[in-house]
């Protein structure tokens, strides 16, 4: 992995990757970054979305994030596990329709083959004041 994906950054850093990633659209790099088995539970419909459905709808430009804010992150290490959470707020378009989300989120990231991972992700919809 180049210096810009490593994933034997701290899972903090890993974090901010993904962020990043999610913004600029490299599906290249949240391929590196999410888990073969990666789960997204959607904020918006609480859908169940994989890895490959992830990664397509950033590819074909039809999921933009235009922003996301984090805060209060907070992270829970263990031996191959860490637990993140935080709150976004995200601004972005899905197809032609603009989006706002107000969330608390849970990351996993667990260690594979000595680099940390993002294995499943939930987003949780707060009022923007909470």
């Amino acid at each position: 992995m180049d210096k810009k994906t490593s994933n034997q950054a701290s899972p903090k850093e890993v974090e901010r990757q993904f962020l990043s990633s999610l913004i600029q659209a490299d599906h290249i790099a949240l391929d590196r970054i999410l888990t073969d088995d990666f789960i997204l539970l959607d904020v918006l419909r609480g859908a169940e979305i994989d890895k490959t459905a992830l990664l397509e709808v950033i590819r074909s430009g039809q999921l933009t994030f235009e922003t996301i804010e984090p805060s209060e992150i907070r992270l829970r290490l263990y031996r191959a596990a860490a637990i993140v959470t935080g709150r976004t707020h995200m601004y972005g378009r899905f197809g032609d329709v603009p989006f706002t989300a107000h969330s608390r989120y849970t990351h996993v990231y667990i260690q594979q083959e000595a680099e940390w991972r993002l294995a499943s992700a939930q987003g949780t919809p707060i009022e923007p004041d909470v």
